[in-house]
């Protein structure tokens, strides 16, 4: 049965209204056409984020396993800075949503006010370290002779301009909570799309352009990130559909910035955890080989790919659940996070059959070395067995995080990644001489745990009486 034309008007009408943004209340309107309005350009923004991941790596694979391996390494602190710029994030949408919900906009822009003040301040240990440390950190990580002597430029810029990218997270997130999604889509697209024009110029050069290598990976990067930046300071001053942070509103008030770090804590809590675990395993696959780095620092790109749109609905639950909570409706809160997991599950099954079926041609696509083929499609294939898991546990644990239930998520990260996840690992890859397939499997086993587990306690429900 086809949809009749009067559908299909519908359809386009809401793609429109959510491409250019409405200011509808989200707590009134049907759930289908609330989720719809937030997902849409969520997903959008977040695809951006991943092809330009996948356009970065594709290029800088150019170069070699070794500068894939100074880009895997660097990511490892870099998953710290975004440990807490996305734990920041996490506590900022929750803030927001609940204000927006209590339709309390001024507060809503005292608090994105305080977060872009906090945000760069935990900024500046990250730039000290990457300007005068780059070296020292990559050696920590075992990189290798290349790696110390050329890719820790690559360090330097990315740790060193980790504001733009602090600032992009925790302000995108600020328009997220308040509903005006397609705000931070167009922010991120403009980004990334300068990111992925300047890749293939500085990193290969052209005409007169010198290449720079891995460097100027980095140094596209930064650029675009600058720009989004600006541009979200604009919109943020000149006022979005739903909220607006004037300049007074910057002062330093210790009230809204300790509920900030209060709410934030548990966020920043549960990526440090899921982050730092993932420091560990890069830290076995270090002794494994380059090749092994290289071909888990690729698939890691590859998933970022699929992963976006899965976590573009999921953001959308956190503001779903935020501001129905705030608005004194916790059991519309409870079914659009059913209905949104619904759609996720199906999704990532989708993404699951392609996995398994064409693991090695995704791999091809950004490599010819034989080795790096092949670990990374043994690992695609792992990852196809139970990826539409993974998608019920991202949605779960945004509607804590929706909520300001961000202590729950935390705990649950403690037991599974760092009591699991990392002993499983080192157990199976280097004790079980498993190498990485060792790894794969572990994180394989702990990720479809920590899903089970997850969506059972939410459908518990304790996260409905979290005040903020």
């Amino acid at each position: 049965m086809t949809d009749s034309p009067a559908n299909s008007s519908s359809i386009w009408t809401k793609l429109k209204e959510a491409l250019k943004g409405t200011e509808v209340d989200y707590t009134k309107i049907s759930l289908k056409k609330a989720i719809f309005l937030l997902a849409v350009p969520m997903i959008l923004e977040l695809v951006m984020e991943s092809t330009f991941a996948v356009v970065d790596i594709y290029f800088v694979s150019k170069l070699g396993p070794s500068a894939v391996a100074a880009v895997g390494l660097t990511e490892t602190y870099l998953f710290l800075l975004y440990s807490i710029a996305m734990g920041l994030s996490v506590g900022v949408t929750a803030i927001v949503a609940r204000r927006i919900g209590e339709k309390k906009k001024e507060e809503a822009g005292k608090v994105a006010g305080q977060s872009i003040v906090l945000s760069l301040l935990a900024s500046l240990p990250f730039a000290i370290a990457g300007i005068f440390y780059s070296k020292e950190l990559l050696q920590l990580m075992g990189a290798d002779e290349w790696v110390l002597n050329e890719g820790y430029h690559y360090t330097q810029w990315m740790l060193g301009g980790n504001m733009v990218i602090m600032l992009i997270f925790v302000i995108n997130a600020i328009f997220r909570g308040a509903g005006d999604a397609a705000i931070a889509m167009r922010v991120l697209w403009i980004s990334n799309t300068i990111n992925i024009v300047l890749d293939p110029l500085l990193i290969l050069g052209w005409g007169p352009i010198s290449a720079m290598g891995v460097e100027g990976a980095a140094i596209a990067t930064n650029i675009g990130r600058g720009v989004g930046v600006l541009i979200q300071l604009y919109a943020l001053y000149k006022g979005g559909k739903h909220i607006q942070m004037r300049m007074a509103q910057l002062y330093w008030d210790t009230k809204v910035v300790l509920n900030i770090i209060k709410t934030s804590l548990g966020g920043i809590g549960q990526m440090i955890i899921a982050m730092t675990s993932w420091i560990f395993l890069m830290r076995i696959l270090a002794d494994i080989g380059s090749e092994a780095v290289a071909a888990s620092t690729t698939v890691i790109r590859a998933m970022m790919f699929t992963l976006m749109p899965a976590w573009g609905l999921s953001n959308a639950a956190a503001t779903m659940v935020g501001q129905n909570l705030g608005s004194g409706d916790p059991n519309r809160a409870e079914k659009s996070v059913w209905m949104i997991g619904f759609y996720n599950m199906i999704y990532l099954i989708f993404v699951s059959i392609l996995y398994y079926t064409f693991n090695e041609e995704i791999m091809r696509f950004f490599t010819d070395d034989e080795t790096v083929i092949s670990i990374g499609a043994e690992w695609v294939r792992i990852l196809s067995y139970s990826y539409f898991v993974y998608g019920w546990w991202m949605v779960s644990v945004q509607a804590f995080n929706g909520a300001g239930d961000t202590r729950t998520p935390t705990l649950i990260n403690v037991v599974f990644f760092w009591l699991i996840q990392i002993p499983l690992s080192y157990w199976l890859a280097i004790k079980l001489d498993w190498q990485h397939s060792g790894v794969f499997w572990a994180v394989f086993i702990s990720e479809t745990l920590v899903g089970i587990f997850t969506l059972w306690l939410f459908k518990k429900g304790s996260w409905k009486t979290t005040q903020l």
